[in-house]
């Protein structure tokens, strides 16, 4: 089958497609054949060897990339042959990820494909909405939630799961987003800018319950966050020293079939933004990883073997 592998680190030409053996199954685990590969910004910065230099990807002659996966069962445990599936490959550092033919996961970080919903639609859940709904456990369940970065792929379903756990949410995107992060949800939205957080105090006296740094901002975001309150980072080395008592923690996303499976059951129902940027072959990994670096996008671009 073919795969799309990094052999070297450096710009999306580094990209190579590479013919390896079909993978097959271990105990509690499935192959999946690819309908659809997201790709996101962690595969970039494998790309780039900027994980590696972090010490979070080790060293390798070989690496896969990709996380999201949209497909159907081929073999192994916990699902039907034939069965359509969405799945989060969520360690990073092995030499086949989503970005090939065919991928084999564990069973439990697997769920069945929201229905009615098109398999490249479906490839941009996981990644993306897993980390937004795994950062809202980290903080209250009801009060002010500030969403930076609310226009984006993490930002946008953080938005729309806020408000469906009954939280009051305050979106900071682009001006230009405004219409479209009030329709996930928002209930009162800042334009991105200086000031961040006095404009925020303005809408939410003495600042927000907490705040999901999705865009990270940093210390900008966490001035609008009220003392004793709770803020959460999204990238490693991007959470800012705790201040005025606010417990500062970072998302680290870990695969999980259940929790998918009831995000797949929101998407059914229309209620999460699944947006799709764009479609790609397999082949054209490197252009579509061209075409993130350039930001701009809404939305994921897909990539279909």
């Amino acid at each position: 089958m073919r795969a799309m592998v990094v052999r070297r680190f450096g710009d999306p030409e580094v990209l190579e497609s590479v013919e390896v053996p079909v993978p097959e199954p271990g105990p509690g685990q499935v192959r999946i054949r690819v309908a659809a590969a997201a790709v996101n910004p962690v595969d970039v910065a494998t790309r780039a060897g900027v994980l590696t230099e972090a010490g979070v990807v080790p060293p390798r002659e070989v690496l896969g990339l990709g996380w999201d996966v949209a497909g159907t069962v081929e073999a192994g445990e916990g699902f039907r042959v034939g069965e359509e599936v969405i799945g989060l490959r969520d360690r990073i550092g092995t030499p086949l990820g989503a970005y090939a033919e065919q991928i084999v996961l564990d069973a439990s970080a697997v769920a069945v494909a929201p229905a009615g919903v098109s398999p490249v639609a479906a490839a941009t859940l996981p990644l993306n909405a897993l980390t937004a709904a795994q950062a809202l456990d980290l903080v209250g369940t009801d009060g002010t939630v500030l969403v930076t970065g609310a226009a984006g792929a993490v930002g946008g379903y953080a938005v729309a799961l806020a408000r469906l756990r009954g939280l009051r949410v305050v979106a900071v995107a682009s001006a230009a987003d405004e219409a479209a992060v009030r329709g996930f949800g928002a209930d009162e939205f800042v334009p991105r800018g200086p000031d961040l957080g006095d404009r925020v105090r303005a809408l939410v006296p003495g600042g927000v319950d907490a705040a999901l740094d999705t865009a990270l901002l940093g210390l900008d975001a966490l001035d609008a966050v009220r003392g004793g309150g709770e803020f959460v980072a999204f990238a490693a080395g991007a959470a800012p020293i705790p201040l005025r008592g606010i417990r500062v923690r970072s998302v680290w996303i870990r695969a999980d079939g259940e929790k998918l499976a009831e995000l797949a059951k929101l998407a059914e129902k229309g209620v999460l933004p699944l947006r799709v940027a764009g479609v790609l072959p397999l082949a054209e990994a490197a252009a579509a990883h061209e075409r993130l670096a350039a930001g701009g996008l809404r939305g994921r671009l897909v990539l279909t073997p």
